[in-house]
C-alpha cells in the first residue's frame, strides 16, 4: 500500500506510527486478556485446566509479539515512508463507518431492518443507483434472506422490533 501511496502524491501517517500504534493498541487488548484470565484463573483444577488458561497464555503471546514488534519499529531507521495517502484512508473510512454503524444497530433494529438500510446507503451512495433500484433490492434481499435462513433452514437470525410486531 505503501508505493501507491507515494504513487497517490498524499501526505498521510507513516509507516512507522501506523506499526507503533497497532502495536500498541494490541498490547492493550492483550494486557485486557491477561487481567480477565487472571480474574478467573489460569492454573489447574481438579478436572483440567480453568477457565483462564488459554485465554492468558495466547494473551501472552500476543503481548510479547506486540513488544517485539514495537523493538523493532523503534530500532530500524526512519524511511519516512507514509503508510496511505489521506484519500486513501478516507475511502477506507467511508466503507468502515457505515459498517460499523450497521453492527451497532442489529441488536436494537434487527438483522433485517439493518441489512436493508445498509443495502440502501451502500447503492446510492457508493454505486449511484436511482431510488426505484434501490429501494428494490434493499427490500427483496432481506426477505430473501429470511426466506433462506429462518424458514428453510430454520436458523434464526436477530431480530428487532419489526420483526417482533410481525410476530417473528
Amino acid at each position: 500500500m505503501s508505493e501507491n501511496a507515494e504513487q497517490a502524491g498524499g501526505a498521510g501517517p507513516s509507516h512507522r506510527s501506523v506499526e507503533l500504534g497497532v502495536a500498541g493498541v494490541m498490547a492493550l487488548l492483550a494486557l485486557i486478556g491477561i487481567y480477565g484470565s487472571l480474574k478467573v484463573g489460569i492454573g489447574w483444577a481438579s478436572d483440567g485446566p480453568r477457565a483462564g488458561f488459554f485465554p492468558f497464555y495466547i494473551s501472552l503471546i500476543v503481548l510479547i509479539a506486540c513488544v517485539v514488534n514495537a523493538a523493532q519499529v523503534l530500532v530500524a531507521a526512519r524511511t519516512g515512508k507514509i503508510f496511505a495517502a489521506w484519500s486513501q484512508l478516507r475511502q477506507v473510512f467511508s466503507v468502515l463507518v457505515p459498517l460499523s454503524i450497521y453492527v451497532a444497530l442489529v441488536p436494537y433494529i434487527g438483522m433485517y431492518v439493518s441489512s436493508a438500510l445498509l443495502i440502501a446507503v451502500f447503492m446510492r451512495w457508493f454505486g449511484r443507483y436511482n431510488w426505484t433500484m434501490v429501494l428494490a433490492v434493499a427490500i427483496v434481499t432481506p426477505i430473501a434472506i429470511f426466506f433462506l435462513f429462518e424458514v428453510w433452514f430454520l436458523v434464526p437470525l436477530p431480530k428487532g422490533m419489526l420483526e417482533h410486531a410481525l410476530g417473528y
